[in-house]
C-alpha cells in the first residue's frame, strides 16, 4: 500500500482508520498451514480481531473458528460460518450465554472446570441438544521462557492437572454431554520456535499422561497456539522451521493414530494470521515541546490500539510519516500521546520519526490482531475508526463499528422530556 492509496484512503474514511490488507491473511494462513503437521485443523481465534470479512476469508480459506463471547459469535455467523463449525472457548461462559450459543446452533465447547460441564449439561437439556466438550487443561507447561502465561501457574483458565487427575470421573460428565478430548494453551506469542516447540512439547506430554491416568481415549486433542507475531512496529511474522517435523515426531510418540485422525489435532492462532495485514493510519493534531520532551498528539490513543498501554505496558511502538523513508536523516524522538484525557493514553516514548507536524498522517504497521478489538473504545465515548479491507490493492468492504445505548429507560429523577435532569 503506498503513500497515495493511504492519502486516499485517509481523505475517503477519515483518520484514524484501520487497513486491512487480505492478501497478507492469505500468505500468513499458507505459512502457518505449511509450518504445522499434517493432518492437523487449524482455528482462527476471532478475539485477534472478530471482524466478519476477516473471519469469512479465513474460514474459506479452511480454518474453523473459535470464538468467546456472544460477540464473537455473532460474527462467526455472520461470516457464513454454522454453528456446528465453531468451537467455544472462554471461562467466564454464563447460563445465558450457553443458552444462546446452543441455540444458534453450536455443538462444541471448551469447559475450564467441572462446575460449567455441569453448566453445559443444563443448557444442553433445555435445548434438547447433544453437546460435546474439551477439557481444558492448566498443565505445568515448559520451564522458563517469556511471552504471556495462561496456564502452568495459578490461573483462572482450565482444570489443574492434578486435579483432574485425581478427581476426574466419567460419572461426572452430565446426560446429553460427551467429553471428547483435552485442551491445553499454555502460552500466546512465544518469544521464539524454541520456546514455542518448549510448549508444545510440553502440552503434548500433559496430554497423554492426562489421557493414560483419566482412562480417556480422546478423540480431539486441541495444543492451542503461541504462533508470534510484531505488534505495533515494523517486522515479519517468525518461518518456524522445525516445527512440523518436531511436532510429528512427538505425536508419533504420545499418540500413535493421530495421523489417521484418531485423535483429530487443533491448533489455534489469531495474531499470527491477521497481525501483519493491520496498519493503523493516524494523524499528528499537535506537536508540543515540553520540558525536554517533544510530544507528538494523535488522534488515535489507547482508544484505538492496544489498551494496555493503560496499564503502563508501554508497546514498542514504531511510526512513520506516510511515504517517508527510516533512514531520513531529520529524525526527531517523540512521544506519541492519545486524545483521551489521561496522561495514560501514551502509546509510546522516544519514538524515532522522520517528521514531527502537525497534519503529518502515520502509519502504524502490525495491528491487524489486538488492534481495535483490544482497546479502550468506551473511553470518553469519541467516535470509532473505520476498518477498511484491501485485496488485490483495491477496497473490497468498509464499515466503521458503533458503541451506542440500544434502549434506555428513565424511572423517577431520570431525564424529563426535554433531555434535563429531574
Amino acid at each position: 500500500m503506498d503513500e497515495r492509496v493511504r492519502e486516499a484512503l485517509v481523505t475517503a474514511y477519515g483518520s484514524p482508520l484501520y487497513v486491512y490488507d487480505l492478501d497478507r491473511i492469505d500468505q500468513a494462513h499458507a505459512d502457518l498451514r505449511a509450518a504445522l503437521p499434517t493432518p492437523s485443523t487449524l482455528l482462527y481465534s476471532m478475539k485477534a480481531n472478530p471482524h466478519p470479512v476477516i473471519a469469512r476469508r479465513l474460514r474459506l480459506a479452511g480454518c474453523r473458528l473459535e470464538v468467546s463471547s456472544a460477540g464473537e459469535l455473532a460474527a462467526a455467523l455472520l461470516a457464513g460460518a454454522g454453528g456446528g463449525d465453531l468451537l467455544y472457548t472462554g471461562p467466564a461462559k454464563t447460563p445465558a450465554e450457553l443458552e444462546e450459543a446452543v441455540a444458534a446452533g453450536v455443538r462444541a465447547f471448551s469447559v475450564e472446570s467441572f462446575s460449567e460441564l455441569q453448566r453445559l449439561g443444563r443448557a444442553a437439556a433445555g435445548q434438547d441438544a447433544d453437546l460435546t466438550a474439551l477439557l481444558r487443561v492448566n498443565g505445568p507447561g515448559a520451564a522458563g521462557g517469556s511471552g504471556l502465561r495462561m496456564t502452568g501457574t495459578a490461573s483462572q483458565f482450565g482444570i489443574d492437572a492434578g486435579t483432574l487427575a485425581t478427581e476426574w470421573s466419567p460419572d461426572r460428565v452430565p446426560d446429553r454431554v460427551r467429553v471428547t478430548g483435552l485442551h491445553l494453551f499454555p502460552i500466546t506469542n512465544a518469544r521464539g520456535e524454541d520456546q514455542l516447540l518448549d510448549e508444545l512439547r510440553a502440552a503434548v506430554d500433559t496430554a497423554a499422561e492426562l489421557a493414560r491416568v483419566c482412562r480417556l481415549d480422546p478423540a480431539v486433542v486441541d495444543l492451542g497456539g503461541g504462533f508470534s507475531a510484531p505488534y505495533a512496529a515494523p517486522g515479519s511474522r517468525p518461518v518456524y522451521q522445525r516445527l512440523r517435523a518436531e511436532a510429528e515426531t512427538r505425536l508419533d510418540a504420545a499418540f500413535p493414530g493421530w495421523r489417521a485422525g484418531r485423535p483429530e489435532v487443533m491448533f489455534e492462532s489469531g495474531r499470527y494470521l491477521v497481525a501483519e495485514c493491520g496498519t493503523l493510519l493516524t494523524t499528528v493534531v499537535d506537536v508540543k515541546h515540553t520540558r525536554g520532551r517533544t510530544y507528538a498528539v494523535l488522534d488515535a490513543g489507547i482508544n484505538v490500539l492496544g489498551g494496555m498501554t493503560g496499564l503502563g505496558r508501554l508497546l514498542p511502538m514504531r511510526a512513520l510519516p506516510v511515504g517517508s523513508a527510516e533512514t531520513a536523516s531529520d529524525v526527531t524522538r517523540v512521544d506519541l500521546a492519545g486524545p483521551s484525557c489521561t496522561p495514560l493514553d501514551v502509546l509510546g516514548r522516544d519514538v524515532p520519526l522522520p517528521e514531527a507536524r502537525s497534519g503529518t498522517v502515520l502509519a502504524i504497521p502490525n495491528v491487524g490482531a489486538y488492534g481495535l478489538s483490544a482497546s479502550l473504545v468506551g473511553f470518553l465515548s469519541r467516535p470509532m475508526p473505520a476498518e477498511v479491507l484491501l485485496s488485490g490493492g483495491r477496497v473490497v468492504a468498509s464499515s466503521r463499528p458503533e458503541l451506542r445505548h440500544v434502549h434506555a429507560t428513565f424511572g423517577e429523577g431520570g431525564p424529563d422530556d426535554r433531555g434535563h435532569a429531574g
